[in-house]
């Protein structure tokens, strides 16, 4: 082999590696560079009308669900009562890896879990057309030692770790997205779960591998399905927490602080575990093939195990104050008893003064 021959080979060698490196971590975007107004792309008409008759507004605040099962992207968006209503779904074109969450840089893997956006990770001039960084790792994956990066969703209908929509749809999600943050939105959540948190699907995957973790991310999903508003979202004890106030921070990697919620969200919570656990049990006996077991019902203590219940204290309702009496005043007649006596003068000769 020549000189000339072995240098092309070492240059072909390190085009490879350069190839496998930038297979290694995920969806990044190579030509950032590029000039382009794709990020500019204008709300559908028919969109913002839809908007207009659900009562939002383009700049109101949203919120995005993935699942993998289901191969669909909700968008959620704020309605004038505070409450978010689904706006539009929109087909997955590609995710990679299986269903579980992602381990480490180069596993291929997309991402479940809570994850939240901000307005500089969005992308408009990505290499895959339009894209928004999930912000993986968060921290619970930190908490847990997971590595990776650039874990987005874009367009190009590829995928290497991410979720890949194609150009028109991730437009039309870009630019939800892009009204919003402008609007005044901080960020934005994400919510990725392997398939819709319902009985029967926890039933069927309930001896997989990753079903403590799908169980934990269900919290969440329960949440959001009772008070349509996005969960709080904390990490502490090296798992995710929803709606719970503490007694002090919430650090990922140390026990939880003193943790309470609203007696009317935890009741609200309670109801619907109860639901779940009974139509659980009700498939689980169908596929043992015996009657399902009574259950006790379930009290807020059992389904929000660890923490505090914040009941409200009870009005004190003052009674109305009743009108002072008025009082009357009567003047009796002058009788001879209590008739003023007259001024008695009397004299003194001494002094020729006149003494009353």
């Amino acid at each position: 082999m020549t000189v000339r021959s072995s240098a092309k080979m070492r240059t072909f060698r390190a085009g490879l590696l350069g190839l496998a490196a930038f297979a290694l971590v995920g969806c990044q975007n190579v030509f950032d560079g590029i000039d382009s107004n794709r990020g500019e792309v204008p709300l559908p008409t028919k969109l913002k009308a839809k908007m207009s008759a659900y009562g939002m507004k383009a700049s109101s605040p949203i919120m995005i669900r993935i699942f993998k099962d289901e191969n669909v992207l909700e968008v959620w968006k704020q309605k004038d009562t505070g409450r978010y209503a689904l706006l539009s779904e929109y087909e997955i074109c590609k995710w990679s890896g299986k269903f579980g969450p992602k381990f480490k840089e180069g596993d291929k893997q997309a991402p479940e879990g809570f994850y939240t956006v901000a307005k500089h990770q969005l992308n408009p001039k990505s290499q895959y057309h339009l894209s928004f960084n999930m912000g993986f790792p968060n921290a619970y994956d930190r908490a847990h030692g997971r590595t990776g990066s650039h874990l987005m969703v874009h367009g190009a209908c590829s995928s290497a770790g991410c979720y890949s929509m194609t150009d028109d749809r991730v437009e039309e999600i870009y630019a939800l997205a892009r009204e919003a943050l402008r609007g005044g939105q901080k960020a934005f959540q994400i919510q990725a779960f392997p398939f819709r948190m319902t009985p029967e699907n926890m039933h069927k995957h309930r001896d997989h591998k990753h079903a403590e973790f799908w169980n934990m991310l269900k919290e969440g999903y329960d949440h959001f399905e009772i008070t349509r508003t996005p969960p709080k979202v904390d990490v502490c004890g090296k798992r995710y927490r929803f709606n719970t106030v503490g007694s002090g921070k919430f650090v990922p990697t140390q026990a939880c602080p003193t943790m309470a919620m609203p007696e009317s969200l935890a009741v609200a919570y309670t109801k619907r575990q109860e639901d779940f656990t009974k139509r659980f049990e009700a498939l689980v006996a169908k596929s043992e093939n015996r009657e399902p077991r009574a259950l006790a019902p379930m009290t807020p203590q059992e389904a929000l195990p660890g923490i505090n219940i914040i009941v409200p204290k009870p009005e004190v309702v003052e009674p109305p104050k009743q009108p002072e009496p008025t009082q009357t005043v009567t003047t009796a007649p002058a009788t001879a008893q209590n008739a003023v006596a007259p001024v008695t003068a009397t004299s003194n000769e001494a002094t020729g003064t006149v003494a009353q």
